[in-house]
């Protein structure tokens, strides 16, 4: 049998020129994380090779609509066997559709959203149209959802309002993060356990979380479980380590470490 795929689905990076800027100005939005890598491509792969981590799914996020052509240009330059760039739109630029249309047409696997970088709500009438679309093109869409650790706590984008798109675009690709709500565990468990919503489960395997993660990785449906780090912010290999730690069984282990990605991404081992 070939050997497993791992995948992590959660990562971040920017370009060289700009990174240490860019991994300054997050750092200085909270005191409560520290960078694990530079925040450059070349940091993230040597992490992957000593995480044992085979691919890994980028995110990048547009703050404004205008940094949609810089961020496509850079996942353009970045694509590889190893790194699957998603690009981002902003949910409120007109010309999102038309965007939407060229990163399907370039053959991206989707794009990424953060209801608090982008400043809106992930059920609001004007995201709406932005779904539809997604799902019309088959696109996956990796939105940021529960509390932001660099904010403060508003409801942008809760369990109640993923199973509000959910519920509206059954097709819609949609990855919740931090296992569906970051530090709002008992609303996904009240509102989205048991449900096929896809759950990443980066920052959620802290050990003051740790105990909670474990129930909801194994009662969740198998198929909708994704490995996600959040890098640089948590360290690759120490994440694999804690969920092995959960011992949840090595059809579920695997399915979460690389097999549903790879289903998700529309490829085979």
């Amino acid at each position: 049998m070939p050997p497993m795929t791992v995948v992590d689905f959660h990562v971040h990076a920017f370009p060289d020129a700009l990174a240490q800027r860019a991994m300054a100005a997050l750092e200085a939005e909270t005191d409560q994380v520290k960078a694990r890598l530079d925040g450059t491509i070349a940091s993230l792969l040597r992490s992957m090779d000593a995480a044992g981590i085979d691919r890994a799914v980028l995110c990048s996020i547009a703050t404004k609509p205008e940094q949609f052509e810089s961020i496509l240009n850079w996942s353009r330059q970045i694509a590889s066997d190893r790194i699957v760039p998603l690009p981002s739109i902003h949910p409120r630029d007109p010309a999102a559709a038309e965007r939407l249309d060229r990163i399907a047409g370039e053959g991206f696997k989707g794009i990424k959203l953060h209801p608090y970088y982008q400043d809106f709500h992930i059920d609001e009438e004007a995201a709406l149209p932005i779904y539809e679309k997604l799902q019309e093109l088959g696109l996956i869409v990796v939105c940021h959802t529960g509390f932001d650790i660099a904010f403060p706590r508003i409801r942008r984008a809760d369990p109640v309002g993923i199973t509000h798109v959910t519920e509206r675009f059954p097709d819609l690709k949609l990855v919740t993060t931090h296992l569906g709500a970051w530090e709002d565990w008992d609303e996904v468990e009240r509102h989205m356990l048991g449900k096929p919503i896809y759950m990443e489960l980066s920052f959620s395997l802290e050990p003051h979380s740790r105990a909670q993660a474990g129930k909801l990785l194994s009662e969740h449906p198998m198929d909708y479980l994704l490995f996600g780090t959040d890098s640089p912010w948590t360290d690759q290999a120490e994440t694999i380590q804690r969920l092995r730690a959960l011992d949840l069984g090595a059809a579920r282990e695997n399915a979460i470490l690389g097999g549903n990605a790879l289903r998700l991404l529309g490829e085979s081992r």
